[in-house]
C-alpha cells in the first residue's frame, strides 16, 4: 500500500494540466467552482485519513509452485447413489408459516437469454458505505464511474433449465432427541399408496405412530418436522427423499398439505479414470521424477467425475408454472408465442411440461432480472429458427 498525500496528488494534478487554485480549472482558467470543490474534499479525505491505494501486479510465478485443487474435496471418488442427499436443513422457526425446505429437481438443458443490467459499481457502493455524507464528493475525487459499463445495456447470459414437477407426500418419519443427536424413531406411510413402488424395506416399516402412541409432545415435533416425499417421474421406481417442514405449530406440521436464491445439491457428469494432468491440472514433472512414497497431499490419478456436490446462492431468473402463461418463454420485450422448450425438444431429456426454473449461478446479490429474449432453438446443431412456424416461413412449401 502507498500512502499519497496531498502534495503528491496536487503534483499528479498539475502535471495533468489542471490548476489548483481557487476558482480555477482547465476549461475555465479565469475561474470556476469545480476545483474549489475538489481541493475542500481532498482536506475532507486528509481528515479522515482516507488515502489512494496502488495495487502493483504481481509477475508471472518464478521460485514458487503452489498446489492445484482443493483438499476439502478428498476423497475423489464416485458417489454412493445418484441423487444428492441434504445433510442439513435449516434451522426451524415456529413463528412462520409452514413450507419446505427443499424440492426435488431434473436438469433438463441448457439455453441462453437476454437480459438488462442493472447495477452499481462496486467501488460506488464502497465510497458510500465509507462516508455516506461525502458520497459524491469522494465519487469526484477518486474519479470512479458510478455506474458500470453494462447499466441499461442487454447482456447475453447462459442459464439452465430444471423441470420441477409436483411431489406427493408419502409418509412420515420421527425423530427422537439423544445425547448424541437426533435418532429415527419410526416411519408412518401412507395408505393410498399404489404397489408398484413398494420395496422390502417399506412393508416391514414400524407404524406405531398415532394419537394415543405415548410419545412426549417434545418428540412429536421433532418428528414431525420431517416429511419423506416421492418424486413423480416416468419411470418404474420413484425417487424418494426426506424434507424438512419448517415452521407453524405440531398440528400445522401434520396437517401440512401443500428467495430469489437457491442451493443446489447434486452429483457430478462421471467421467471415469483420468490421468493426474486432467484429474488435478498439474505441470507435467520430468521424466526422471518417480518417486517412491507420496503423500495424500500429492496428485494422483484416479475416478475424475460422479461427485456429491453443492453449489450456493444459484440465482433463479424465472419461474414457470404448467398451464400457465409464464411457463410460455415470453417475454415483455420478445412477444413471440413459444414454448420453454427447444426445437427438437431437449437432448437425452424431451419436452418440458412441468413446472421449471429458470436458473444461473455465480450471482450473489440481490438483483432485479428482466428478460428481454429467451433462445428456443434446436440444440441438436446450429439452430437457426426459434419456432416451427419461423421455419415454415422461411423454406416455404417444400416438396413430399
Amino acid at each position: 500500500m502507498i500512502e499519497m498525500d496531498f502534495p503528491m496528488k496536487r503534483h499528479c494534478w498539475e502535471n495533468q494540466g489542471w490548476s489548483l487554485e481557487k476558482g480555477a480549472s482547465r476549461q475555465n482558467p479565469n475561474g470556476g467552482g469545480l476545483f474549489y470543490l475538489i481541493e475542500w474534499a481532498t482536506a475532507l479525505l486528509n481528515r479522515f485519513n482516507f488515502y489512494l491505494i496502488l495495487l502493483i501486479k504481481m509477475s508471472h510465478r518464478k521460485f514458487e509452485h503452489p498446489r492445484h485443487g482443493s483438499l476439502g474435496f478428498l476423497p475423489r471418488k464416485r458417489a454412493s447413489r445418484h441423487r444428492g442427499k441434504i445433510k442439513a436443513f435449516p434451522k426451524d422457526d415456529p413463528t412462520k408459516p409452514c413450507r419446505l425446505t427443499a424440492f426435488w429437481g431434473y436438469k433438463a438443458g441448457m439455453t441462453h437469454i437476454v437480459r438488462e443490467v442493472e447495477s452499481l459499481s462496486v467501488a460506488y457502493l464502497l465510497l458510500y458505505e465509507i462516508k455516506p455524507c461525502a458520497f459524491y464528493v469522494l465519487s469526484c475525487i477518486v474519479y470512479f464511474p458510478p455506474w458500470l459499463k453494462l447499466h441499461k445495456k442487454e447482456t447475453c447470459e447462459a442459464v439452465t433449465i430444471l423441470v420441477t414437477p409436483p411431489m406427493v407426500v408419502v409418509g412420515v418419519v420421527g425423530y427422537v432427541k439423544t445425547p448424541r443427536g437426533l435418532r429415527t424413531l419410526g416411519s408412518v406411510w401412507a395408505q393410498h399408496l399404489s404397489e408398484s413402488w413398494k420395496i422390502e424395506k417399506i412393508l416391514h416399516c414400524n407404524s406405531c405412530f398415532g394419537p394415543h402412541s405415548g410419545i412426549s409432545p417434545s418428540s412429536r415435533s421433532i418428528f414431525c418436522s420431517y416429511i419423506r416425499k416421492m418424486k413423480g417421474l416416468k419411470q418404474k421406481k420413484a425417487h424418494l427423499m426426506e424434507i424438512q417442514v419448517n415452521g407453524g405449530t405440531i398440528a400445522q406440521k401434520v396437517d401440512f398439505a401443500y428467495d430469489e436464491m437457491i442451493d443446489i445439491i447434486g452429483v457430478t457428469k462421471g467421467k471415469g479414470y483420468e490421468g493426474v494432468v486432467t484429474r488435478w491440472g498439474v505441470t507435467r514433472l520430468p521424466r526422471k521424477t518417480h518417486r517412491a512414497r507420496f503423500s495424500f497431499t500429492v496428485a494422483r490419478a484416479g475416478q475424475n467425475g460422479y461427485h456429491h456436490r453443492t453449489w450456493m446462492n444459484k440465482k433463479v431468473y424465472k419461474i414457470g408454472k404448467a398451464g400457465h402463461e409464464s411457463h410460455a418463454a415470453m417475454t415483455d420485450y420478445d412477444r413471440i408465442e413459444k414454448e420453454i422448450t427447444p426445437m427438437g425438444g431437449f437432448p437425452h431429456y424431451g419436452v418440458v411440461n412441468e413446472d421449471y426454473l429458470v436458473i444461473k449461478g455465480g450471482v450473489v446479490a440481490l438483483e432485479e432480472i428482466k428478460l428481454r429474449f429467451i433462445d428456443t432453438s434446436s440444440k441438436f446443431g446450429h439452430g437457426r429458427f426459434q419456432t416451427t412456424q419461423e421455419k415454415a416461413k422461411f423454406y416455404g412449401k417444400l416438396k413430399a
